[in-house]
């Protein structure tokens, strides 16, 4: 079977729509997908889908880790929530969705070849028929009014150059009536006046268009007419119209390669909403790492910064009492004091910063954010830390290049997005070819009524009896083909210069080059990428290392100023100094930590494995629930 044939296509769509609410429940989007309407195969597609309601309700999982007014969470149950409840996740899952409806919409084709009005049919006639019929056959018109043909009533309007014809069969029908008064200044032909006539008309037609660039239009008519004239022979009549239209393209809108376009793309943009997906999801994950690790980071200098506040206090009392003893100044208490209330503003600042950073992470992780009351007061605790390998066990370049060129999200869109742009371009390139057309049309008529006799002269003249009778007299003359008209030709245009359809063509072209250049560009600057995010784990653990024995080296004086003051040989504010010193020291070990990870997270985007490295798929992402259960605390 021919995969472009009307027929297959049909099928191949049907088969699509089938195999679309398994696809989608897999997927687990069909809690957001328009519902089918509740009706039988023939009455649902016209029928409205409905789009339920967005969920902003919480995933169950975010209750699960709250306990005792805390939140519990590990890094892993942080990107978890992240996947069944961060609004941009939740916003990007309507993309798929959107582009499987824009396939369909594809699938159907261009406009309508043919728009035939019903309006159009009032008081219409066949050629022929009646006083009116007869006027209009003879060239000539009564007063009053104008005929209307049984070709005029219904025009197909064909269409010309690449627009897609529409693939979706169509049947139209209209049917009108009609009751007209004619006033006629020559009173030769009907005898009377006043011409007053009642009138039915019938027509309807079945369109298909063809992805090779042509349609075929079947149409019939059928018009009952009674007048008052005397001279009108057959009185009623009724005249009936068949017609067969075949037209198709010859040059500009001929093939299924430019016919076909807007399906490939449309398909094309399917695969780039999956992607782009991908890359949403890998975006949120970062997101979340670098904001859950913050806090850790967060966590940990706020108690450095608790333990120099109690290191400050204790010094100010044990100064007060030296002074009480008489072995101080009254000037060392001012002292104590000032350093006391530079830890306490050091304290308060790293609370505030806890602050800020968690509900960042609260934001990220969930539907409504701090609106939510048991959310807003709940305290998060994370239950990962801080560490840092002895080794990285990193590949080489070049492999870790090619890994990337093969992963990276933001690539594989970039390629997708310039097929796009060339299987457009097919279009504008066939628009550069002058309109020919090809077409045939074969219509068969006929005409029937009841008999009358008009006078004429000094006597009196009757209908041919071969007319006489009613619809299945029309019919039957229609069927032995009694009265055929058949056609067929080849219409052609041409534009001089043809400057439109040259300069949208070399538009297309530039602008395709320069999405070529841009994704050479890209895959160029992947190597920097990760050559950057390489060194950057390499300064970040130098970094820490340094920061690291900073930090045990002023742990070590401290511990010795500590000696010295047990055996007088120092004082507290020396110890104080130290403790300060060491403070400041386990910060500077914090932000090395925290480099450290935020390297690896950018080695991990840089090469396209934020995914897989966090035990990610893009099922469980689509459908917003996580497999795995939350820790519970």
């Amino acid at each position: 079977m021919n995969p472009q044939t009307p027929l297959s296509r049909s099928l191949a769509l049907l088969l699509s729509l089938l195999l679309l609410a398994p696809q989608l429940s897999a997927q687990g989007v069909t809690e957001i997908a328009p519902i089918p309407p509740p009706a039988n195969s023939l009455l649902r597609p016209y029928l409205a889908p409905e789009a339920p309601p967005i969920r902003i309700a919480n995933s169950p999982r975010l209750a699960a880790l709250l306990r005792g007014g805390n939140l519990y969470l590990t890094a892993h149950d942080a990107i978890a929530l992240a996947l069944e409840n961060n609004i941009d996740l939740e916003i990007a899952r309507y993309s798929p969705i959107l582009a499987d409806w824009r396939v369909t919409r594809a699938l159907a084709g261009g406009a309508l070849p043919g728009v035939p009005s019903g309006a159009g049919q009032a008081a219409s006639f066949a050629s022929g028929q009646g006083v009116l019929g007869s006027q209009a056959a003879a060239g000539v018109s009564g007063g009053g009014g104008a005929g209307g043909g049984g070709g005029r009533s219904n025009a197909t309007v064909s269409q010309v150059g690449p627009v897609v014809q529409t693939l979706d069969p169509t049947i139209q029908q209209a049917t009108t009536f009609s009751h007209r008064s004619n006033p006629q200044s020559n009173v030769t032909q009907s005898l009377t006046n006043n011409l007053i006539s009642r009138q039915r008309a019938y027509s309807g037609s079945f369109q298909q268009g063809f992805l090779t660039g042509g349609s075929v239009t079947v149409s019939y008519s059928h018009y009952f007419l009674e007048e008052n004239s005397p001279t009108n022979l057959l009185n009623p009549s009724v005249a009936l119209n068949v017609s067969i239209m075949v037209q198709h393209n010859l040059l500009q809108g001929f093939g299924t390669a430019v016919n076909g376009r807007n399906i490939k793309v449309a398909k094309l943009n399917r695969n780039i909403s999956d992607i782009d997906f991908e890359t949403q999801v890998s975006s949120t994950v970062v997101s979340v790492l670098r904001a859950y690790y913050k806090l850790v980071a967060d966590e940990e200098d706020l108690r450095a910064k608790q333990d120099a506040a109690n290191t400050a206090a204790e010094y100010l009392r044990e100064t007060r009492q030296r002074v009480a003893d008489g072995i101080a100044a009254e000037l060392d208490i001012t002292t104590a004091q000032s350093q006391l209330a530079a830890a306490r503003r050091d304290l308060i600042i790293s609370r505030t910063t806890f602050s800020q950073d968690e509900t960042q992470l609260k934001n990220l992780i969930s539907r409504n954010g701090v609106q939510d009351p048991a959310l807003r007061d709940a305290r998060i605790i994370t239950l990962d830390k801080l560490e840092v390998p002895d080794r990285d066990n990193l590949p080489q370049i070049h492999e870790l290049t090619s890994k990337a060129l093969a992963g990276r999200t933001d690539l594989q869109s970039q390629t997708a997005r310039i097929e796009t742009s060339r299987v457009s371009a097919i279009g504008t390139k066939n628009g550069l070819l002058p309109t020919a057309q090809v077409f045939a049309i074969t219509r068969q008529s006929g005409l029937a009524g009841v008999q009358r006799q008009a006078p004429r002269g000094d006597g009196f003249q009757t209908a041919d009896p071969y007319f006489a009778g009613g619809v299945g007299t029309a019919l039957g003359q229609v069927f032995r083909r009694n009265y055929p008209t058949e056609g067929a030709g080849v219409f052609f245009r041409n534009v001089f210069g043809n400057n439109q359809a040259q300069a949208d063509y070399a538009i297309d072209q530039l602008q395709l080059r320069q999405s070529q250049l841009t994704g050479a560009k890209s895959r160029k600057q992947v190597e920097v990428d990760v050559r950057n995010a390489v060194i950057a784990i390499e300064q970040a653990r130098a970094r820490y290392e340094a920061a690291r024995e900073n930090r045990i080296l002023a742990a070590e004086l401290l511990e010795a100023e500590q000696k010295r003051l047990r055996l007088g040989a120092s004082t507290p504010f020396n110890v104080l100094q130290q403790q300060r010193d060491l403070t400041v020291a386990r910060s500077g070990e914090i932000t090395a930590m925290v480099a450290y990870r935020n390297a690896h997270i950018v080695l991990e985007r840089s090469l396209g494995t934020v995914l897989q490295s966090n035990g990610i798929t893009i099922s469980e992402a689509m459908s917003g629930r996580v497999e795995q259960p939350a820790r519970r605390p």
